[in-house]
């Protein structure tokens, strides 16, 4: 066993000794043997036990921990400790300036367990307010964590978003004549994305090629033909596929879509000429197919389907609900945020819905503080023109499924999303009779992002969809589509199966500041891949229809 391993262990040990709070002087001491051993001239493998403990700075305790982590691969101490903290807190400690001081407040103090969750308290803005902590080290951890998911090759979206649209605008300042798209997962607007790819048409690929590597737009490219790959800076994997102008759109169509997609509208194409297509829908029409639109084309499901032929768009939306304000663990005041959403925005409406009561972590509402929220927002309803601020509740749904307020409170909303934030390791049986009860509940309006699956950190708890998805057909209850970039959770590839129950889906934004509105967008475009339209969601009704709905469901 090679020192470093040796001088890792005893350093993990350390630290996960001083998250626990044992004996300030013995961390010290494992802290120390760490260091010394990292630096030690020769190898401390084979030496004896009497040996190692003479070496300075270790002592006879430690060299006992060694001697054994030698012989067995492990320590009885260290494996104790790994097992009475949660694997997500352990992997904490492997980001750089994230130290178990600060550990044991986002652990103990904010009820945070991985790296998934820490992400979404900063942008939640949940750690400014904790000891130790403030905005600046809070954008600081931010940025380690964005850095550290990044280096497994996968991306969120909306990450990517930024860097796809200066790379296109680069590429159409070099070709500034040629044709140019988006294809692949980005196209199809995939909430992953491990690879961005472009199609190019030109009239002549070579020097288009030859033009895009002069000018130095991506690191380690390969050219194999007239094919382009490198990366981004950031690590995101590209690919350029440069192709003669007559060939774009047959080209673009390829890339595009599913590797079964392609192949089965290619099939159904069988001898007809598409070797230069004037368009994609050219390709479909020959197929006997209506237009498919990008983000639909995955897999062959769509092709013997019913083709939707207009999907919602941002613009379709005229409210936005599930909101948080100050008054729980947001940034910004209901009325900040009531005036952003008319005056910016350009909206009708929004609700507000700060924490239950369990949720001490994110200050959430005692019953005496909801009746004092109720009292500001009707004074705002009075003050604000052509606007209206519905009030909400995000209740927690605790263990046996039951909301976080009794009735008596409950029926003083005008619409409640019930969520799971806790004990997300329920066993799946459990889990989905739990959220069964919270859809039974004739508070219930919104069952708020069904799994609570954070994108490449928590896959989410295992719930049955099929039976869920009925509870909330045969109670009338929508679901939400949470449009931050790290959940967008109900995932698209059973919003599908929740339209043709008749189930509403509603584009919520989870805003805990103004800046986070923006990310309905991102809602709106895994919605797209389900075929969502206007009709079936929640929030592209109007004041007076989704007032009625409202109104309807309460019993």
């Amino acid at each position: 066993m090679e020192n470093k391993k040796i001088a890792r262990t005893l350093r993990l040990l350390s630290h996960l000794m001083e998250l626990h709070e044992e004996n300030p002087f013995k961390i010290k001491s494992i802290a120390n043997a760490a260091f010394k051993i990292d630096k030690l001239p020769f190898k401390i493998a084979g030496k004896p036990a009497g040996e190692i403990e003479k070496i300075e700075g270790i002592g006879k305790s430690t060299a006992a921990k060694i001697e054994e982590l030698i012989k067995t691969d492990s320590i009885t101490d260290l494996e104790a400790l790994l097992q009475s903290t949660p694997e997500g807190v352990v992997e904490m400690l492997g980001i750089k300036g994230l130290g178990p001081k600060k550990i044991a407040i986002i652990w103990r103090d904010l009820h945070i367990e991985n790296i998934g969750e820490l992400l979404y308290a900063c942008n939640e803005n949940r750690l400014v307010e904790a000891k130790g902590f403030g905005l600046k080290t809070q954008e600081e951890i931010k940025k380690m964590i964005e850095f550290r998911m990044a280096s497994n090759g996968s991306f969120l979206y909306a990450q990517v978003e930024p860097e796809a649209a200066k790379l296109f605008d680069s590429l159409k300042a070099v070709l500034p004549d040629s044709l140019m798209d988006f294809s692949g997962q980005y196209r199809r607007n995939c909430e992953i994305i491990n690879e961005l790819s472009i199609v190019i048409g030109t009239r002549d690929p070579s020097i288009g090629i030859s033009a895009i590597t002069d000018a130095e737009l991506l690191m380690n490219f390969k050219i194999d033909e007239c094919h382009l790959t490198g990366e981004l800076e950031n690590g995101l994997m590209v690919e350029l596929i440069c192709v003669e102008k007559r060939y774009y759109f047959k080209e673009l169509f390829k890339q595009t879509g599913s590797e079964e997609h392609v192949d089965e509208v290619l099939k159904r194409i069988a001898d007809q000429d598409i070797d230069q297509p004037e368009s994609e829908q050219l390709i479909y029409l020959k197929a006997g197919l209506l237009w498919i639109h990008p983000e639909l084309r995955e897999g062959t499901d769509i092709l013997n389907s019913a083709i939707p032929t207009e999907l919602i768009t941002p613009g379709d939306l005229v409210g936005t609900l599930h909101n948080h304000s100050d008054w729980s663990d947001g940034v910004n005041s209901i009325k900040d945020m009531a005036l952003y959403c008319r005056n910016e925005l350009k909206l009708q409406y929004l609700g507000i819905c700060d924490h239950s009561k369990s949720a001490i972590y994110a200050k959430g509402l005692s019953i005496e503080r909801v009746y004092a929220q109720h009292k500001e927002i009707d004074a705002l309803n009075k003050e604000l023109d052509n606007f209206h601020i519905f009030k909400g509740t995000e209740a927690d749904i605790l263990n046996d499924g039951s909301l976080d307020y009794p009735d008596e409170v409950l029926k003083t909303f005008d619409f409640v999303v019930a969520s799971v934030h806790s004990n997300l390791r329920m066993e799946k049986s459990k889990a989905t009779a739990r959220l069964i009860k919270a859809i039974e509940n004739p508070y219930t309006t919104i069952l708020g992002h069904p799994t609570g699956r954070l994108l490449l950190t928590r896959k989410g708890y295992e719930i049955n969809y099929e039976k869920v998805i009925d509870a909330c057909a045969a109670n009338n209850v929508v679901i939400e589509i949470n449009a931050n970039p790290l959940r967008l959770d109900l995932d698209w590839r059973w919003q599908g199966y929740a339209l043709t129950k008749g189930v509403m889906l509603s584009i919520n934004p989870d805003a805990h500041r103004v800046e986070s509105f923006h990310d309905m967008k991102y809602g709106v475009l895994v919605a797209r891949k389900a075929g969502l339209t206007r009709e079936h969601c929640l929030n592209a009704h109007d004041l007076a229809a989704i007032t009625e709905i409202f109104k309807k469901k309460k019993p």
